[in-house]
């Protein structure tokens, strides 16, 4: 059990070095541009996201289907990781700042107990929901090592990936290139 995770383990992360989800060369899509580690797509170049559906660690479920029309920040965390406590703050102001803007956030929360994970929740305050994928399977569907989070992206409101993080973000880096993507839409109906 423990070579077949670490296979697992060492074939994801291989994908990941090959490419991004969204942004990968396999998908035609070198064109996407990494300004001091965000990976950000122009529309034309944008990948949809896999189905994301699972329960939420208050026990209800969550189908990221339901979102569509909103532009949306998953974020991948564990209780246990390092980046994921120093980010914590930078996300939920990111989403306190944003969310008028039609802005969600979802957390999916990997690798953790649920109590660990809950308590986490309580201690940074952390007001968005979170799926609970303790075997990493979300994580996997987005090419995702699970020793290599946090890793955040940003959807557009079609459910296509506009930008990828792979560290720990700031909300002075993250709600910039979340309010690119909100600003898309105003651009794109034009002036009334």
């Amino acid at each position: 059990m423990r070579a077949r995770r670490w296979v697992t383990g060492l074939l994801a992360a291989v994908t990941v070095s090959a490419g991004l989800v969204g942004c990968s060369a396999e998908r035609g899509e070198e064109r996407c541009v990494n300004t001091d580690g965000i990976i950000e797509c122009a529309p034309e170049e944008r990948s949809t996201v896999p189905e994301v559906t699972g329960e939420l660690l208050d026990g209800t479920s969550y189908d990221l289907a339901d979102s569509r029309g909103q532009v949306v920040v998953v974020n991948f965390w564990g209780s246990w990781c390092n980046p994921c406590r120093a980010e914590a703050d930078d996300l939920e102001n990111t989403y306190q700042a944003t969310r008028d803007s039609g802005v969600a956030f979802l957390g999916i929360n990997v690798q953790d107990d649920r109590d660990k994970a809950v308590a986490f929740e309580e201690t940074y305050k952390v007001t968005y929901p979170s799926v609970f994928d303790p075997a990493s399977r979300l994580a996997l569907r987005f090419d995702i090592a699970p020793n290599s989070i946090p890793a955040t992206f940003v959807l557009d409101r079609e459910g296509r990936i506009a930008a990828v993080v792979r560290m720990a973000v700031t909300q002075d880096r993250l709600q910039p290139a979340v309010e690119k993507v909100v600003a898309e839409q105003a651009a794109m109906a034009g002036p009334r």
